[in-house]
């Protein structure tokens, strides 16, 4: 029995154990429902929350006269989950494929970025081009399996789901955008509205349990671009990278920040239903309902 079987096989052990409590009363109901939906948030975050917890060990504990450098052991940690989770079936390979794209494209932009002074990498590393170490790009990879594993993990539905060439369309711009603003107008607030334009009546449909929820899709993008940022505190105030208004010591990252990721995470979005197509299911009134057409794992 793989790995996967087994932790299958104990969810539905712990479910069938708790659920005549959740049936006794709605009030259990709800509390068993906001707890699975944490649990389910905490297993879709596995990658990203195992790179933060190695940031966070390495900094309070990483021995100084250590012969391998920080950021690369990071790089081979990074390595080593992501190996793990596809040799238990936890990721899919066509997931690592495009969690591999937004790994590279977020490399590139991290070379131009710290070329511009934008944030830097303090510590020394051998596995590193220019001033990027290679496990920042898994910081980005974190991102784009937190979304696939959420799709799967909660049956992700769309409804109202813009044409697919207008999410592509702003996500490119969007990464264009990041360059090209050092050198011409910064056009975010355009990006803004078209992101607003296309989205905004937009929902998908979640379960958490068994009840399907519904949730607009701009709050959605703006709760993780939230909790990103809560990320990149972390990531800063370990020192993995900061800020030039970090360096005489660690400050707040500003709320700014939170568009930056919002735009980016646009890039990851779209790369990820490049595997979890957003497939049209059937026409409710004037709208359009759609599914990711495949099984759970």
């Amino acid at each position: 029995m793989s790995l996967k079987d087994i932790i299958k096989a104990q969810v539905a052990g712990l479910d069938a154990a708790v659920r005549p409590w959740a049936e006794l009363r709605p009030l259990n109901g709800a509390a068993y429902e906001f707890l699975l939906f944490g649990l389910k948030q905490a297993w879709a975050c596995l990658f990203g929350g195992a790179m933060l917890a190695l940031l966070i060990a390495t900094h309070l504990f990483w021995p100084q006269a250590s012969p391998i450098a920080r950021y690369d052991f990071l790089a081979f940690a990074a390595l080593a989950i992501q190996g793990l989770l596809l040799a238990t079936k936890l990721e899919r390979w066509e997931e690592a494929l495009v969690i591999l794209i937004f790994h590279l494209v977020g490399t590139v932009m991290e070379l131009f970025k710290t070329a511009h002074g934008s944030w830097i990498y303090p510590e020394s590393s051998l596995l590193r081009i220019g001033g990027v170490p290679l496990f920042s790009g898994f910081m980005y990879a974190c991102i784009g399996s937190y979304m696939a594993r959420a799709i799967r993990l909660f049956e992700i539905r769309f409804e109202r789901y813009p044409p697919l060439w207008g999410p592509w369309l702003l996500a490119a711009l969007s990464y264009a955008n990041f360059f090209t603003h050092h050198y011409v107008t910064d056009i975010r607030w355009g990006l803004f509205a078209l992101s607003a334009l296309l989205f905004g009546r937009a929902r998908f449909q979640f379960t958490p349990d068994l009840k399907p929820r519904h949730l607009p899709m701009l709050l959605g993008f703006g709760l993780v671009a939230l909790f990103i940022w809560f990320a990149e505190n972390i990531g800063t105030f370990t020192s993995a990278w900061i800020y030039p208004s970090q360096r005489n010591g660690w400050s707040v990252v500003p709320i700014e920040k939170m568009g930056s990721w919002y735009l980016l995470m646009m890039l990851s979005f779209v790369l990820v239903t490049l595997v979890h197509k957003p497939e049209r299911l059937e026409p409710s009134g004037s709208a359009l309902v759609y599914e990711v057409q495949e099984p759970l794992p």
